[in-house]
């Protein structure tokens, strides 16, 4: 069997019941609003990094409750104890760089925050760019986050096109929500 050309075509090969079926159906690609889940999304793809999607996709509801919601200003406040926790958390990616990198981005983002109003005005602010011109502007900004999982987290959130292909029923469904989708 050849390798599928897209997310679509590799998520019409899986059972109905895989974690990657609503993750491509509801999230991969719509418009975030909220800066929290914004935050928890960079947060995946980071963790993400050398590891299978599909390992995130089902430890995702871990990091959402090891990571406080995804609240980022209590992230950004993380010390040394929510650090050791954080390691010994048997229901998350325990790398002690992708830690240190969540709590130091979080902490960005609330400098963010409070520069622009929010993260989602921010990547507004700088939308639209190329995909080479995101991975500099977040080399520059945050750690952890190298031109895969900057690439990735701007597909994943909206900001660049190609999260879907045409003939799939969730590309129709994002325009509708994002008309300017296509200007990635």
């Amino acid at each position: 069997m050849e390798k599928p050309k897209s997310y679509c075509e590799y998520i019409d090969r899986l059972d109905a019941s895989s974690p990657h079926q609503n993750y491509h159906d509801n999230e991969y690609g719509f418009p975030i609003a909220s800066d929290n889940e914004l935050f928890g999304r960079l947060l995946l793809e980071i963790n993400q990094a050398g590891l299978n999607w599909t390992t995130i996709l089902n430890k995702k509801d871990n990091f959402r409750a090891a990571f406080d919601g995804f609240d980022v200003a209590v992230v950004g406040k993380y010390g040394e104890k929510e650090v050791t926790r954080l390691l010994n958390d048997a229901g998350i990616i325990r790398n002690k760089l992708k830690v240190g990198a969540v709590i130091y981005n979080a902490g960005r983002i609330v400098e963010l925050q409070n520069e622009h109003g929010s993260f989602k005005a921010w990547l507004n602010l700088h939308h639209p760019l190329t995909r080479e011109e995101w991975v500099k502007l977040f080399k520059k900004t945050f750690k952890f986050t190298g031109g895969e999982i900057t690439n990735e987290f701007l597909l994943s959130s909206g900001y660049l096109p190609g999260a879907h292909i045409k003939s799939c029923a969730a590309y129709d469904r994002i325009l509708k929500l994002n008309p300017k989708w296509m200007e990635g």
